[in-house]
């Protein structure tokens, strides 16, 4: 099953994909459907109003999630593109709602940066309330899977050994445009998928989500051990090599230029990067 968030002229509506069409799923977003103690079922019942999906405005698959959590160095080649050695547990940080931005949605290029980056990302999307889960619990915690680009201030990221503030930029971050459940996926809740990231038609990264140091059930049990995962939380999985802050010589991104980030049978995100309207 394929769940999504879009703008209406009557507010943002969650809606199942079938096919070209959106069914409204009775919830202004993913996230009320996943608080759904039977949101599978009702979910793939629905008959509400429909739409085209070639018109669809995404908004960011969960809005208002109750966390971002995301985990830095967890492919061996970006690790080591970073001169890090591997580590022994996931290096965590979180996002802020205000970062998220739709799937077609600009990128707000902060005027304080020079060094903005890209960083193309699996994202586990929970489906329950869990804490302190592992095995079947961690698994059965995945509602689904959806594409997320972390970009980056890395001149912020770098000011301090603490990496939030390169991180949480307003209207940075683009999320969706899909949730698409484990059982659509090779490999299921540790799906093994191509992933990829281009800068104005530029293949900048490509990899496997196979490649993961800590994939998305140890990541589910890993932090469900710190707090609480709620419904709609999202745990984003890290980045492959290939991030401009490796390359040789270094290279940003600029005002005009579009990001696609596409993870294979889950969906495609494009973005243009556009100097910060709020200035």
């Amino acid at each position: 099953m394929k769940l999504a968030t879009i703008r209406t002229s009557e507010g943002t509506r969650a809606v199942r994909v079938d096919g070209s069409t959106l069914v409204d799923l009775g919830a202004s977003d993913v996230r009320q459907v996943l608080e759904r103690d039977d949101w599978q079922q009702s979910a793939a019942a629905a008959d509400g109003q429909t739409w085209d999906l070639a018109d669809a405005d995404f908004a960011p698959l969960v809005p208002e999630p109750s966390k971002v959590i995301c985990v830095g160095l967890n492919y061996r080649n970006h690790i080591l593109e970073m001169g890090r050695d591997l580590p022994d547990n996931p290096t965590l940080f979180s996002k802020y709602a205000d970062t998220l931005i739709g799937a077609h949605d600009e990128i707000h290029r902060p005027a304080e940066t020079d060094k903005l980056d890209w960083e193309a990302e699996l994202t586990v999307v929970i489906g329950k309330p869990v804490r302190r889960v592992t095995g079947a619990d961690a698994e059965a915690a995945i509602a689904g899977f959806t594409v997320l680009n972390d970009v980056t201030a890395r001149d912020w990221q770098f000011r301090t050994r603490e990496w939030l503030q390169g991180k949480n930029w307003d209207h940075t971050t683009p999320v969706g445009p899909y949730l698409v459940t484990p059982d659509e996926l090779p490999g299921g809740v540790r799906p093994s998928l191509s992933i990829s990231c281009e800068v104005d038609g530029e293949l900048m990264q490509k990899d496997s989500t196979a490649d993961l140091l800590f994939d998305p059930v140890a990541l589910v049990e890993y932090v469900s051990t710190i707090i609480r995962l709620n419904p709609g939380d999202l745990i984003a999985t890290g980045t492959p090599g290939g991030v401009g802050h490796a390359r040789k010589p270094e290279v940003y991104l600029s005002a005009g230029q579009r990001v696609v980030t596409e993870i294979e049978a889950i969906g495609r995100l494009e973005n243009v990067v556009v100097a910060d309207p709020a200035v």
